[in-house]
């Protein structure tokens, strides 16, 4: 009797350490509580690790030392599964950006949690990064005007947009797009403005190029999954896929959710819709851009730059010197070349 629960709760650990280190083979990527522990592979593998050495320990003891050795084997193998999927992602992360070209732009997104981080903070970075496209969710167009302000003073220009809730507590509900002149004009459309189409919670601004030819350029901001707001992410998620379609699109902002929920959600291999992430596709996937206050590899990569195939990403950086400016996000900058 003894042997055969010990072989059902080995069976029953197997499943629950597959499903959480594969949830998008077994569909339950978006499923409560399966998302929010799989956001943070990190703090699996550490756990699983731990789970091993606890089990081995147990074996000590004769009575239990087969289900002991059985739970720490499945245990080791989680952590090498998670471990390699993290590697594959960039384990640790890459080197800084390579040297810009001509035809290089770089795209820039920061969640600055409201009035935590300073217009002259954001600015500077910005200006560092030489962004092009500056995605801040959580931020105010009042606040997204004194950052464009800090940078013309630094030399920088950019022309500020928008999009607000006004429904949605305090600086969660808007979300500013900044973009450099030198991709032209861009006005952002009225669907998107006006909320009859976009994000359910937090807003999303969707950016046409009225003048050159720039691509369409999407500063997303998907509610968090929250066990009362799941239905709302799940919808959240859809909408940001379906805005990359197959035409020039660059997205960038906080998605709430890893790459691991947008399973199902890409096209042709693509991430979500016809995006593909940039983090993942150089090095830099596995590292968590929220929250700060726990180490990177710790932590949730929730925050993304993607793109159509008209872009081919060729550098990111996780900046993880900010943690201490205020905002629990960290910025993440993408360079791109156009593809081909």
């Amino acid at each position: 009797m003894l042997r055969v629960l010990g072989i059902l709760v080995t069976v029953v650990c197997a499943v629950a350490a597959a499903v959480l280190t594969w949830p998008g083979f077994f569909h339950v990527e978006r499923t409560y509580p399966v998302a929010q522990v799989v956001s943070f592979r990190g703090v699996m593998v550490l756990a699983f690790a731990a789970v091993a050495v606890v089990a081995l320990l147990l074996a000590i003891a004769r009575p239990i030392r087969p289900l002991a050795f059985a739970l720490s084997i499945v245990a080791a193998l989680a952590v090498v599964a998670n471990g390699a999927i993290i590697a594959s992602r960039g384990g640790l992360g890459t080197d800084p950006l390579p040297a810009e070209t001509e035809t290089s732009i770089r795209v820039m997104t920061w969640n600055t949690a409201g009035p935590a981080t300073s217009p002259e903070t954001i600015a500077k970075i910005a200006v560092a990064m030489d962004a092009d496209i500056v995605a801040l969710p959580e931020t105010t167009i009042e606040t997204g005007a004194a950052v464009a302000v800090a940078m013309r003073e630094l030399g920088h220009r950019m022309w500020a947009h928008h999009a607000e809730d006004p429904s949605t507590e305090w600086d969660a509900g808007s979300t500013t797009l900044l973009i450099s002149p030198e991709l032209g004009e861009y006005s952002v459309i009225e669907s998107s403005a006006d909320g009859t189409s976009n994000t359910s919670t937090v807003p999303s601004a969707v950016a046409m190029p009225v003048s050159g030819d720039g691509p369409i350029v999407v500063a997303a901001h998907a509610v968090a999954p929250r066990e009362e707001y799941m239905d709302d992410w799940r919808d959240d998620l859809q909408w940001l896929a379906d805005q990359c379609g197959d035409g020039n699109v660059i997205m960038a902002g906080d998605f709430n959710a890893t790459v691991d929920h947008m399973s199902g959600l890409g096209i042709d291999g693509a991430t979500l819709g016809h995006c593909t992430d940039a983090a993942v596709e150089t090095g830099n996937g596995a590292l968590g851009t929220w929250a700060t206050d726990v180490p990177a590899i710790l932590g949730a990569p929730i925050d993304h730059v993607m793109a159509s195939k008209q872009w081919r990403a060729t550098g990111s950086i996780v900046l993880r010197s900010l943690d201490g400016s205020g905002s629990d996000h960290r910025p993440l900058i993408v360079q791109y070349e156009p593809a081909g």
